[in-house]
């Protein structure tokens, strides 16, 4: 790049720390950093024009895990190490909320409610049975029962004749929330640095040498906080995981009110400004969905497409009015990777899907292995 002294100066000189990635994680990690640090020199460096991965790609689930997703995960971790998962995405929800308000992430509480299909009238059953002993499991987080039975009052098609309601998920508005998260770090002073690619870091004595597709520089510290796309700078157990996501054009009188879980977890959908916004299908394809391509395939969005025909609005007419991806961070453990790497390095990846709900708790604890 061609730079001038004043932008050397201003922008790549005697950096304190620099945190890669301006999604959720990188953008409180770096606010964390500037309140514990106030004369601190904080750069962000983000490769697209706006955060890449899913932090404004997702679809604004402020959710804990469906009742069906905690059954899955007791088979492969501890009763114990559920909780903490779930308590951690009730903590970090109460953080984001703190932190940008209500109102401006537009939240609601409207209840979540996850459906089982006419063939899944065993893993239906499966979960009645053992909704007690959840609801139990999880009352010290939560003081109330979480999950209930409520009669398919949306009138969805081919699905059993109730859903499992949480009464406490919410809904938020993705772009106002990172537009409030956008501005109170550029109010603190932190800088922002767009299209900045991050292609190799070289760790010495006292800094790290950082090679980007524009330019080289030096920080004091660098925090990786690029979740799904961590693979390409670190060797941490991290895979891509794409979620392919459409959005309907506004439906006169739409009923439907809340989020909702289907299959498991692999499909999902909520109302947002008169339109329906549904995701999901990486179930079809895991390996071909294990990518960091921003686009779409055929098989899934055709399988979406079916699913508001023949289930989610099966009385109405709708019109697809855009599509598009966001990318993951996933592992074969639930728990996000919060770790110093070496003397200067430091990463906060791997969000499982749970951005919404444990980003800001990640970024905050990113920044506090320096503390």
């Amino acid at each position: 790049m061609n730079l001038s002294y004043w932008e050397i100066k201003s922008w790549l000189t005697n950096i304190d720390f620099t945190i890669v990635g301006s999604g959720i994680v990188g953008l409180n990690c770096a606010l964390q950093l500037k309140k514990a640090f106030p004369k601190a020199n904080v750069l962000v460096l983000e490769k697209g024009m706006l955060p890449q991965g899913a932090s404004t790609k997702n679809a604004g689930f402020a959710c804990f895990g469906s009742l069906s997703e905690i059954l899955d995960d007791l088979k492969t971790h501890s009763e114990n190490d559920v909780i903490q998962l779930v308590k951690k995405r009730f903590d970090g929800l109460k953080l984001l909320r703190k932190n940008l308000g209500d109102k401006n992430i537009r939240y609601q509480q409207n209840g979540g409610f996850e459906l089982f299909s006419i063939k899944d009238k065993s893993l239906f059953e499966s979960c009645i049975e053992q909704q007690e002993h959840i609801n139990k499991m999880l009352k010290p987080i939560f003081k109330d029962h979480t999950f209930s039975l409520k009669k398919n009052l949306f009138k969805f098609n081919n699905i059993q004749e109730s859903y499992i309601f949480n009464q406490f998920e919410g809904q938020i508005d993705t772009g106002k929330m990172m537009e409030a998260l956008l501005q109170k770090v550029q109010l603190s002073g932190i800088k922002i640095l767009n299209n900045i690619s991050v292609e190799s870091f070289l760790e010495g004595v006292d800094s790290v040498k950082i090679k980007t597709n524009h330019l080289e520089f030096s920080t004091s510290k660098l925090f990786v906080a690029t979740n799904g796309f961590a693979s390409s700078l670190l060797n941490e157990p991290v895979k891509p995981a794409r979620a392919q996501v459409l959005i309907t054009k506004p439906i006169k009188n739409l009923h439907i009110k809340g989020t909702f879980h289907l299959d498991r977890g692999y499909n999902y959908f909520r109302n947002i400004d008169d339109r329906i916004l549904l995701g999901g299908g990486r179930n079809l394809d895991f390996e071909g969905e294990e990518t960091t391509e921003l686009s779409q395939t055929k098989i899934i969005q055709t399988h979406l497409e079916n699913l508001l025909k023949t289930t989610i609005l099966p009385n109405n007419d709708f019109e697809i009015e855009h599509r598009w991806s966001g990318i993951m961070g996933i592992g074969n453990q639930k728990k996000a990777i919060v770790k110093q790497l070496s003397n200067h390095v430091f990463c906060g990846v791997r969000l499982g899907g749970m951005g919404i709900a444990i980003g800001s708790l990640v970024g905050k604890e990113l920044a506090e292995l320096i503390e």
